[in-house]
């Protein structure tokens, strides 16, 4: 649609409301308002919500590997190393690793908790690169023996330090003719890990997988491989691959379907914000009918003064149309600036309001980081403005409708 000089002319001197027209440019000012909160509101949920999916998952799979394979209760891989080499040889293959992992309990003086314990070797730990980054800081060659490496936030809260000692209690221990005797051995913290997940930080220690081997008296076996993928888009057909290799004492089970039912909250919850969300946008787009309704009927006498001079049905359509169009199209831009400007400052704001509040905003303990995430989709802050643009022409469009059909001789025998 192509706007003669003289229509922008017009309907830029009816967007400078004048003082008698005060009540209309507040409503317009509303309208304005809102479309900008809205899509700034919808871009900074909607790139929340892609954020926190995305860290939870980068630190899932930075401690896990795409595709699991665990042995069966009584057949633990005894010739893993050979296992490993044939896994990593498939194509699509990153790296295969080995490792022990069972639930135990914690003891340190007066307090316990429990844990999950994973034994694995100092190399294999190296090959990950988010736990390469959580034990930054230790001298990973002294991770032998009887060394362990505990979650940060768990040794918080049990109040301990690198060089104590901690106590392992199993419940699968030996046994004796009175029952059931839980092993127990004391180990040396060699140092804390940080992942930035909660989950892990405060559940989950690391241990040489000698000594894992030696804790749970299951000689030179491993009990399970994480294998991760070059590209996860390949799972599918990465996980039929790898079951068709391995043998009926072991299941192979991918991230999706442990993760599944988390997940799928999220995505379930993220479709139903933008819904909500977009709700913002359409009370603001009502706005901007409000508002051009009242200007078109204030305007009635200058539409009528108009069209004698000349001015076509399709001249005053458009410059009301100009006027809604306006509004739509800046407060869409102005959303636009504030929702991305917000979303790539979001942990200072949020670290501001917490200052400012005195209370925590984001706790690691309900939502499981430990920084507030945010990842802009450029295609859905695209699919945003398009659709705040259109409900903004949609709404244009009944005004603009109502000033071409106004009546010049009415407006004029009134006046």
């Amino acid at each position: 649609m192509i706007f003669s000089k003289f229509e922008r002319l017009v309907a830029g001197r009816y967007l400078r409301a004048k003082r008698k027209e005060g009540f209309i440019s507040v409503i317009t000012g509303f309208a304005f308002t809102g479309i900008a909160l809205g899509v700034a509101t919808l871009i900074i949920v909607m790139s929340v919500m892609n954020g926190f999916k995305s860290e939870l998952l980068s630190r899932i799979l930075g401690i896990n590997g795409h595709i699991m394979i665990v042995s069966a209760p009584g057949f633990p891989f005894t010739d893993y190393k050979t296992a490993v080499k044939d896994l990593e040889s498939i194509d699509g293959v990153e790296v295969a690793i080995p490792m022990i992992e069972k639930q135990i309990l914690i003891s340190s003086g007066n307090s316990a908790e429990g844990a999950m314990v994973r034994g694995i070797s100092k190399e294999d730990l190296l090959k990950k690169q988010v736990l390469r980054n959580g034990v930054a800081g230790l001298d990973i060659d002294k991770f032998q023996g009887d060394k362990v490496i505990i979650g940060s936030r768990l040794a918080d809260k049990m109040g301990i330090i690198p060089g104590d000692k901690i106590t392992l209690i199993s419940p699968n221990g030996k046994v004796t003719a009175f029952g059931t005797v839980p092993r127990m051995k004391s180990y040396e913290v060699l140092g804390t890990f940080n992942v930035g997940m909660y989950e892990y930080d405060a559940t989950h220690l690391f241990m040489p997988m000698e000594a894992a081997q030696k804790y749970f008296s299951m000689g030179n076996s491993a009990g399970q491989i994480d294998v991760t993928l070059k590209n996860d888009d390949d799972l599918a057909l990465m996980r039929d691959i790898i079951e068709q290799s391995v043998g009926i004492d072991a299941y192979v089970y991918d991230w999706k379907q442990s993760n599944s039912a988390f997940f799928n909250a999220i995505d379930v919850e993220r479709n139903v914000m933008f819904l909500i969300l977009t709700l913002i946008i359409l009370v603001a787009a009502f706005n901007i009918i409000t508002g051009l309704i009242m200007l078109v009927k204030d305007k009635g006498r200058d539409i009528a003064v108009l069209r004698t001079m000349g001015a076509t049905k399709g001249m005053i359509m458009r410059i009301f149309f100009i006027d809604g169009a306006f509004i739509g199209v800046v407060g869409t831009l102005i959303g636009f600036i504030l929702g991305v400007l917000f979303c790539e400052n979001i942990e200072t704001i949020r670290q501001f309001l917490e200052g400012l509040s005195g209370r925590e905003l984001f706790s690691a303990e309900i939502y499981f980081l430990s920084q507030l995430p945010a990842k802009i989709n450029w295609e859905e802050v695209g699919i945003v403005a398009g659709v705040s643009l259109l409900l903004s022409f949609l709404a244009t469009l009944y005004p603009a409708y109502r000033a071409a059909k106004f009546d010049p001789v009415e407006a004029l025998r009134y006046e």
